[in-house]
């Protein structure tokens, strides 16, 4: 019998930095509601031009903060009873008709970070600090590079399964139409969060065919940046930010850019494969079930490390399951 319930195992949320918007989709002043990990908060711009990330419901009288609330200064404005939260501590900082704040009035504020195009917060199931970071990539701030092309799409898949996809090289020939024959190599560095795969193989674009070398590096289950090497002088780059919205579904963001010598002439058709290749993964994330303890042969070396490789990002990971008898 193959049902979904006895047959899938349902993964948690897993820590990290996760993004929550392209960082171009929050002017000075506004204020949106998000649902991310779980989580019902509220993400706006401070009048300074801070992003900042707090729980959405005011601690008064419960009141969400992202739907009608407003901007003053550092501080964001409750909608129901006009209670001032700071964007930083998540203090009520004023009560328009009380001299006396309530000790207990605030809200949880979120660790944030603004870089590489996105705002990011981080996120633990038991509410602890930033464990590790990831880097900046000058290249999106660099005149010689394309202005970055956004892409996004809600997925019906838990984080895990999208990540995995990177350490699959057999699905890039079977899903994707990828080549045979790629040379890849893998390496972890010494704290262990940050991980690259390099793949070498002939590319066609219309210039010519070259022998290029996909880089994927990968920081946590919510951040990939990949850059094609191999014609001097020039290159193609993508982050990729993916988000938890809840156990089964996934916010994931693109963001895409190529040097401006060929943003012309490769940019548009590296765009094109990009997101052509999402859609081709759409439907076997959309109805597969995850399995703890899959059955892998000699040639799924990538992802039987990858596995181990992802339980540090859980505070439970989730226990290799025995397969039933008969199943």
């Amino acid at each position: 019998m193959a049902r979904r319930e006895d047959e899938h195992v349902q993964l948690p949320v897993p820590n990290g930095w996760f993004a929550v918007e392209f960082s171009r989709e929050l002017r000075e002043g506004d204020v949106k509601p998000v649902h991310y990990c779980g989580e019902e908060l509220v993400l706006f711009r401070t009048r300074s031009g801070q992003a900042k990330v707090l729980d959405a419901f005011c601690s008064h009288l419960g009141a969400h903060l992202g739907h009608g609330g407003r901007v003053m200064g550092e501080t964001l404005r409750c909608p129901f009873h006009a209670w001032q939260y700071d964007g930083t501590t998540g203090n009520c900082t004023h009560i328009p008709y009380c001299e006396r704040v309530p000790p207990n009035a605030k809200v949880r504020a979120w660790e944030v970070q603004e870089k590489n195009g996105f705002i990011w917060i981080w996120y633990h199931s038991e509410g602890k600090p930033p464990e590790w970071d990831f880097p900046e990539q000058p290249i999106f701030a660099d005149p010689e590079w394309s202005e970055a092309r956004a892409f996004e799409k809600v997925l019906e898949a838990h984080i895990q399964d999208t990540h995995e996809n990177n350490n699959d090289p057999v699905h890039f020939l079977y899903v994707h139409g990828a080549p045979e024959g790629s040379s890849s190599s893998i390496s972890y560095t010494p704290d262990s969060t940050h991980y690259r795969i390099s793949t070498t193989n002939e590319f066609e674009y219309p210039m010519g065919t070259f022998e290029m070398t996909l880089v994927r590096d990968s920081w946590g289950l919510g951040l990939n940046f990949m850059s094609m090497e191999g014609i001097p002088g020039a290159g193609l780059a993508m982050m990729a930010a993916t988000t938890p919205i809840d156990d089964n579904s996934v916010h994931s963001r693109w963001l895409l850019t190529a040097t401006t010598n060929m943003v012309d002439l490769a940019g548009e058709e590296f765009m094109k494969r990009i997101t052509e290749g999402i859609e081709q993964d759409l439907e076997i994330w959309k109805h597969k079930v995850h399995r703890a303890n899959p059955v892998f042969c000699e040639g799924d070396s990538y992802l039987g490390d990858y596995r181990k490789w992802a339980r540090q990002f859980y505070t439970h990971p989730v226990a290799d399951v025995p397969k039933p008898e008969g199943k």
